[in-house]
This record gives C-alpha cells, structure tokens and sequence, in this order.
C-alpha cells in the first residue's frame, strides 16, 4: 500500500459515496487507474464494504450499554456458542475478548431501559454467565469510524 491509496483511503473514510471521478481528481489520477486502486482495496479486504452511518438516536436507540461479562468456561466450545448467539442479537452492535479480569466487552444499543433489561434477560438465560457489569453511557463524547491512517510522506 502506498501513499495514493492510503489518500484514496482518508478521502472514502470521511465519505464513501464520493465518485470515482472525484477521487481521481483528488489524489491526480486518470479515472480508470484511481477505480483499479478501489478494486484492489476492496478484493484484498483493506476495504471490507461501504456503508450509511446512521444517527442512532434519531432512530430511536439512544441508550448504549457496555456490558462486561466473566465467565467460567474458556472453552473453545463455550466461545463458539457465545458468539453465536450475540451475533443473532440486533442489539449487540460490537464483541470483544478481552484481556484482563473481563473476558468479553459489548456494545450494546436499545431504545431505553426497558429495552435493555429484555436483552439482559435473553442474554442471561442463553449461556451460564460467571458475573455480568453493565455500565451505562450518559454521553457519547466521541464517536468516529475513521481509523488513524500512517501519516502521508510529505516527499
């Protein structure tokens, strides 16, 4: 990867409906090699898809939990079908295993309490649990999907 596609890259990570004309203009390339760079980004997964990111509060999600969840089952089996199940869970917006005295992270979105303690039920009774923390966010401070990009050479 070079510096014309991490340009390519910044400039689809601000907006993905930029055209391919306008790209090209950008980074001053002809149209054909800047959409032969997107291609290839795209078949070698570096871009996994492209997508409208939505205001979840105006769509009525506004309470976002982050659940901490031990268990007492490391087996690969018992991931598998934790897994599993979370992804089946429109809720679950992101899982991480984690390091540390918690072994899971998610993130959680729902429409208000009532909405949560229903997730909180079905999660509970889907796999033994050893201990589950939720922690509620009273503000999102900040909130991006752009990831920090090697800085461009200058030369």
């Amino acid at each position: 990867m070079d510096s014309t596609d991490l340009k390519i890259l910044a400039i689809l990570q601000r907006d993905a409906s930029v055209s391919v004309a306008d790209i090209a203009a950008r980074i001053n390339l002809s149209q054909t090699p800047a959409w032969r760079r997107i291609q290839k980004l795209e078949e070698s997964g570096v871009i996994q898809r492209r997508v409208a990111l939505l205001d979840p509060e105006a769509i009525g999600l506004g309470l976002t939990v982050f659940v901490e969840i031990e268990t007492g089952d490391h087996s690969r089996e018992w991931l598998d079908g934790f897994a599993g199940k979370v992804m089946d869970m429109p809720e679950v917006m992101e899982v991480y295993r984690m390091a540390g005295d918690v072994d899971y992270l998610l993130r959680i979105v729902v429409g208000n309490m009532a909405d949560f303690d229903d997730f909180y039920q079905r999660l509970i009774t889907a796999f033994p649990l050893k201990n589950v923390t939720s922690r509620f966010a009273m503000e999102r401070v900040k909130s991006t999907t752009a990831y920090p990009l090697p800085q461009l050479d200058p030369g």
